[in-house]
């Protein structure tokens, strides 16, 4: 021990004391990048949406807590999915579990939903007509083009009474699965996210409210049919790796998304009774 101490006084030129403060000093050198790494920045992807106001509200609520969120908007429903495979983000919150088992499907992805959000309502939006029986013979109807919400637009098609589907299909049912168009409607599939553009060139359209809102084509209140809310099959979800499934800041921030009055009051602002929480 003497040998040590001796030599590692000459090392630094410096008495015992100084020592004791050397080692003082790297032990809190230490310390620092091991406190940094406990809570780096929480990185949550989303889609464009009303929904990130509320998110930004957490994030700041998460901030006063001691969690750095930062959250990162995308203007399609591929792309969050894609960066949470390549752990650009932490955790997406865009999409319900139909949506994510056919993501799950089509992309190869492992991921896990473990919370729900919100429920959002879809309608059948039209600026020319009022009711459904005025749709002409040939009326072009736009719906989703990605298999699970062209499913559910077809869904609320067949709800309206203007197409049969096969018995027993659920939201993957596609126009194959069509089995009486008395209208012979023009069935034509557009990204989601525009469809609420395609108001002013088609006849009746499948909408989402927030989507509407954001576009400002019609009021998102309007739609001649909603679905209901009572489905939480299309809850929002929080979807994340599997072994991020357990990681306190996710689920800190969620649950601050969860329990704070103005999360709520800014999803209130910005749906009205269009949504519906799931938790």
């Amino acid at each position: 021990m003497r040998i040590f101490l001796s030599t590692v006084q000459r090392f630094f030129h410096t008495p015992a004391v100084s020592l004791i403060s050397a080692f003082g000093l790297a032990l809190a050198l230490q310390a620092v990048p091991a406190s940094a790494a406990d809570s780096p920045t929480l990185k949550i992807g989303t889609a464009t949406s009303p929904q990130i106001e509320a998110l930004k509200i957490a994030a700041r609520e998460a901030k006063e807590q001691g969690l750095d969120v930062k959250i990162i908007e995308f203007t399609d429903w591929n792309t969050p999915n894609a960066a949470l495979a390549n752990k650009d983000i932490d955790v997406n919150y865009f999409q319900h579990i139909p949506f994510l088992e056919n993501a799950k499907k089509q992309g190869g992805y492992n991921f896990v939903a473990i919370a729900p959000g919100t429920i959002m309502k879809i309608g059948l939006y039209s600026k020319k007509i009022k009711r459904f029986d005025e749709l002409k013979d040939g009326a072009t109807v736009a719906i989703a083009n990605d298999p699970v919400n062209g499913g559910r637009g077809l869904l609320l098609l067949q709800r309206a009474g203007l197409i049969k589907l096969k018995p027993g299909i659920d939201y993957r049912a596609t126009t194959l699965d069509i089995i009486d168009n008395p209208k012979h409607l023009k069935i034509v599939q557009l990204e989601a996210s525009q469809l609420a553009r395609s108001l002013d060139d088609v006849d009746l359209a499948q909408g989402y409210p927030s989507f509407i809102k954001l576009a400002g084509t019609t009021d998102p209140n309007s739609a001649l049919l909603f679905d209901g809310l009572e489905n939480k099959n299309y809850a929002i979800q929080w979807v994340v790796r599997p072994e991020s499934a357990n990681d306190p800041r996710i689920r800190k921030f969620i649950s601050i998304y969860q329990h704070s009055p103005a999360v709520r009051a800014a999803l209130d602002k910005a749906f009205g009774n269009l949504y519906a929480v799931a938790w």
